[in-house]
This record gives C-alpha cells, sequence and structure tokens, in this order.
C-alpha cells in the first residue's frame, strides 16, 4: 500500500470521513469534524486514495513537534476499510514523519499489535454488548448495581433525554473529580452541539424527586459503537444514585441493537466496580510511545 503524508488543509474531508464510516474499526474520534474540534493541529498518513487513513495528532513545543492523545479521545491509529494485520500496522507506524520526536498515541482496540521500535502498554476500557433484550443484560448486573438502581427508584430519580449541553456543562464545571481549563469547556461545548446537531449525540438528564437536575451524561453513536463521554453528578445525585439509574435507562432504550456501549475505561479500581457492575467486560488498548529526543531533552524529561 502506498502511503502519503498530507497536511489538514489537503485533506479530502469527504473521502476521509467515508473512510472511517466504512472502515472495519471506525469510531467516531476519527471523523474530521471531531478531529478539528479536540486537536490543536492534525495531518494524516493516508494509504491509496483513503482506503486507510491514520491520523497524526500534534503540537510543537520548544522548536520540536510531537504526536500526542487528545482529550477526550480515547482512541485513534490505522482505520481501514479492508483487512487490518500487524504489517499493515507496522507500515503506517514507520512512516510517521522523523520531525515528530516524541510520540504518545493510543490505537483504537482492533490494533492489538507489538511494535518493538516503540514502548508499549496496555490500557483498558470497558464494553458492554447490547445484541441482547434488556432483561438478559439486566440479569447480569452485580448485585450491588441492582441494589442501587432499586434506591434511584425508591427516591424516584427520572431520566429524560435532550439536556442542553450548557446544562451539561454547567454541572459538570460545579462537580469536578479531575479540574478541566476553560479552552477544554470550550472544546466540549463545541464537541455536544456538533455531535447532537450531526444526530450523533445524545444528552441524557437524571433528575431527583425535586425535578432538580442532578446527573447528566453524553453518549456518542457512530459506527456500531456507543462511547460513554461525559459525565456528571451532584453530591445530591451521589445520593440517589441517579448515575445508576441513568445508564439502566439508556441499556433499556437501546438494547436488543446491533451495539456495543464503551464506557471509557478507568484505572480507578470504584470507576471500573461501576462499570463492571452493568456486566461490561475490560477490553485492552494499546498505548505507544516513541522517544527521539536529544538526550539533554530526555534527561530534562526525567
Amino acid at each position: 500500500m502506498k502511503i502519503t503524508y498530507v497536511k489538514r488543509n489537503d485533506i479530502d474531508t469527504a473521502k476521509w470521513d467515508s473512510c472511517i464510516a466504512h472502515s472495519v474499526n471506525g469510531i467516531v474520534y476519527g471523523y474530521s469534524w471531531y478531529l478539528d474540534i479536540v486537536a490543536e493541529n492534525w495531518d494524516a498518513l493516508i494509504g491509496d486514495d483513503y482506503k486507510a487513513v491514520f491520523p497524526l495528532t500534534y503540537n510543537t513545543k520548544f522548536g520540536i513537534s510531537y504526536l500526542y492523545q487528545p482529550f477526550f479521545t480515547q482512541q485513534l491509529g490505522l482505520f481501514s476499510l479492508g483487512l487490518i494485520n500487524h504489517k499493515l500496522v507496522g507500515e503506517f507506524l514507520d512512516a510517521i514523519p522523523p520531525k515528530f520526536r516524541f510520540i504518545s498515541i493510543s490505537l483504537n482496540t482492533f490494533l492489538k499489535f507489538d511494535y518493538p521500535k516503540a514502548k508499549v502498554s496496555q490500557r483498558v476500557t470497558y464494553h458492554l454488548d447490547l445484541i441482547e433484550p434488556y432483561a438478559t443484560i439486566s440479569s447480569r448486573y452485580s448485585s450491588n448495581t441492582k441494589r442501587n438502581i432499586s434506591k434511584a427508584v425508591a427516591y424516584n430519580v427520572l431520566v429524560h433525554k435532550g439536556l442542553g449541553a450548557l446544562k451539561l456543562l454547567e454541572l459538570k464545571k460545579g462537580n469536578q473529580m479531575v479540574p478541566l481549563k476553560q479552552k477544554h469547556f470550550d472544546m466540549l461545548t463545541k464537541l455536544i452541539t456538533q455531535a447532537v446537531a450531526k444526530g450523533v449525540g445524545e444528552v441524557l438528564g437524571a433528575y431527583d424527586m425535586h425535578n432538580e437536575l442532578c446527573a447528566g451524561a453524553l453518549f456518542l453513536k457512530s459506527n456500531g459503537k456507543v462511547i460513554y463521554l461525559l459525565a456528571s453528578s451532584t453530591e445530591e445525585g451521589k445520593n440517589v444514585r441517579a448515575m445508576f439509574a441513568l445508564i439502566d435507562h439508556y441499556i433499556h432504550q437501546n438494547a436488543d441493537s446491533h451495539l456495543v456501549l464503551d464506557f471509557e475505561g478507568s484505572n480507578i479500581d470504584s470507576i471500573a466496580r461501576f462499570y463492571s457492575g452493568f456486566g461490561a467486560t475490560p477490553c485492552e488498548y494499546n498505548h505507544l510511545i516513541v522517544n527521539k529526543l536529544p538526550w539533554y531533552i530526555k534527561l530534562f524529561r526525567q
């Protein structure tokens, strides 16, 4: 396959998005509109007239260009219309221009191949197949999850779709576990707005017995996968187990369909248990680091 490095301004957006839409491993993170929002800069490697594509999200610091994984973008890497094998992945990784002296990127779950030229580590996300009926899926919930859903019902928690982007972001700002900068909230505003406008995004809100918003979440549906991208809960929401009710509601509405719910993994045990409580199972993906920095910069990084 002929692989060409193409600058963002020269990318045929229609062909790019068609490749992501029809690739064997397409995912919402790979679409041009998504990359335009989350990446400060991005170019790409393109194989045989968009039969395969590999976004290169980059920035420059101290005159050195490097590849990085953007916020709200768990996985990227190679996307292809045809068979993906170790050889093809290696060819694309080898084609990354040498001007990128430092690489720290996460490949998608289809690309779990060794790459000797990089330091490879495994990260984990959690997947729940929604192909079965709700009764079957919910029967596999953990006893703790079932108990918390029952508590939410007892507290009269109700879940509705159509929560506005600004309402979700206000909720997030007021209840941050990991502080985000204003530029990240600006990014999220664009993401939610465009995702909903394109019919990809759905925002749910959970309300307590006083009809006060106490939890909210953004789901992105694309390429047979649903990404649980953003969620937030107030203290009251935690007390009434609102997020348990919200996710159970989403599963109920989308069960018996050819979808996989991707919770986006976490290294925090309590969050991992929360995901697995709904029957989600761990799925690994590779994170690559390639360091070609001069010795004195490597020393500084330590």
